[in-house]
């Protein structure tokens, strides 16, 4: 088993702006989701693994040709790595991700009757599986709120707005978990994402047409406290 992650607790005042910051980020984004295409939760599982070091766009042109030759965890234990290699290798860090696709394929029939389980410390033993992509799949796959993602963009703009001073990942999520319910927690990443793309951008963020301009701690705004 996993450690579990120790709780964090926010003060009120932190909670309340969190609040109002996900309430504009909802009427901004109503149409925020998860932007990796997939029609299941193999298809999610692998599109998430792909999309470690690489952009969503480019996973999302290379998942179709590899769904349909392998849309299953069956078929894609049978395959061969040199075949997988080729069709992910513009993803980058290829090798291993083509190895962590099949592996996770044959701990899937294996371990838990060719199913992607629905459990953050089985999702973990799979092969290439992080608590990033864990959450992913828990959250958009399963409705289950386990944690928050926190990928590039969400740990940039967590920053930016002042919901954290933490740098690691893993202790932005523990931040972001104390600050908002957790209802909210996988549509926080979708909402953090698109602000992220669309605004927030991480070299020219359009700061001049920004909804949070008036409140960023770019403009010095005090920091929520954590604890």
């Amino acid at each position: 088993m996993p450690p579990k992650y120790p709780r964090r607790t926010a003060n009120t005042a932190a909670r309340r702006r969190a609040a109002r910051l996900y309430h504009t980020l909802t009427s901004l984004y109503p149409e925020a989701t998860c932007a990796l295409t997939h029609r299941n939760t193999w298809e999610l599982l692998v599109a998430t693994i792909l999309s470690a070091q690489c952009t969503d766009v480019r996973v999302n042109m290379v998942t179709p040709a590899l769904f349909k030759k392998y849309p299953t965890p069956q078929a894609t234990a049978k395959a061969k790595i040199s075949d997988l290699k080729r069709m992910i290798k513009t993803t980058g860090f290829f090798r291993n991700k083509a190895r962590n696709i099949r592996g996770a394929a044959i701990t899937i029939i294996d371990e838990f009757d060719g199913m992607v389980p629905d459990q953050m410390d089985q999702l973990l033993s799979l092969p290439g599986v992080a608590r990033k992509t864990a959450n992913v799949v828990l959250g958009n796959a399963f409705g289950k709120n386990e944690g928050v993602v926190v990928d590039t963009h969400v740990g940039r703009l967590s920053q930016r707005l002042g919901l954290t001073k933490q740098k690691d990942p893993k202790k932005i999520e523990l931040d972001l978990i104390a600050l908002f319910p957790r209802k909210n927690w996988t549509m926080l990443s979708h909402l953090l994402i698109a602000h992220g793309r669309k605004v927030c951008m991480a070299r020219r963020p359009a700061c001049a047409i920004c909804a949070f301009r008036r409140s960023c701690p770019r403009e010095g705004v005090e920091l929520p406290q954590t604890s």
